[in-house]
């Protein structure tokens, strides 16, 4: 395979991997097959080792399938996994909802409170929330980004059990906010909205908030989340700010076809 290995020295580790593993792949199909002929390792390794200096372009053709069947296998373990957390991600009774409680179309988005796109994606939500009153946008705090978004989701969690009809201001003042969002800024946008601190304070000393978020976190780990923010419209998971006309047009879909694409 000289001449492969030649070829292969321009590659990242990470594809030369996959070549090899394509590789002694066919090798094992091939031994597989050959096994009635009484044809030795060797003298398949030694076909195997012509045909490839022959067709190189084979090696890409494997790795691009073996790239579908990936995409597809995560694909189909994604909305398995969406189907099995159904309940929990749409219904949860420690979720906060905003827009049409009773919306037919629900959407949901997994964000920080540090995540600065997840800032510049909170215009585009409200405006979403404007032009369709149907729509229910089921929030879920999903602290990524270190210990003070753990702290400022834990107080967010606390507002919406104490003070569920100011969490909208709440919130909004909060993720606007210049400066890192931590406990202290957030209980200053609490009491800001007009929550009183000391019951804040009681809030925070249950478990609710801990058992929130790990709620969250078990989520998020079983439909491959691992950044903010990120949305769920239907059967998709949408990663990133994709911004207001992509989430409209899924929005649209999903209400005319029962589904994000039509």
């Amino acid at each position: 395979m000289t001449r492969i290995l030649i070829v292969a020295k321009g590659l990242c580790p990470e594809v030369l991997v996959r070549i090899l593993s394509v590789c002694a792949l066919l090798i094992s199909l091939s031994a597989a097959s050959a096994t009635a002929q009484d044809l030795d390792r060797g003298e398949i390794e030694k076909i195997v080792r012509e045909y490839l200096l022959e067709n190189p372009e084979i090696i890409a053709e494997a790795l691009t399938e073996l790239d579908r069947r990936e995409r597809a296998a995560e694909e189909a373990a994604r909305l398995q996994a969406l189907n099995d957390s159904a309940d929990i991600l749409f219904n949860s009774t420690r979720q906060v909802v905003l827009g049409n409680p009773e919306g037919s179309i629900t959407l949901v988005e997994f964000f920080d409170y540090n995540c600065g796109f997840c800032k510049r994606a909170y215009g585009d939500m409200v405006k979403l929330i404007d032009e369709n009153p149907d729509l229910r946008v089921v929030l879920k705090e999903f602290p990524v980004l270190g210990q003070a978004s753990v702290e400022a989701a834990q107080v967010a969690i606390a507002v919406n059990s104490v003070a569920p009809e100011k969490y909208a201001e709440f919130h909004e003042t909060l993720l606007m906010s210049r400066g890192q969002a931590n406990q202290a800024s957030a209980l200053a946008a609490a009491t800001a909205a007009g929550i009183d601190e000391a019951d804040l304070t009681a809030a925070l000393g249950t478990d609710e908030a801990g058992q929130t978020i790990e709620e969250v976190y078990t989520l998020a780990n079983r439909l491959g989340l691992t950044g903010t923010p990120s949305y769920v419209i239907g059967n998709e998971v949408v990663m990133g700010a994709v911004g207001h006309d992509q989430l409209r047009e899924k929005i649209e879909a999903a209400k005319n076809c029962e589904q994000t694409t039509c």
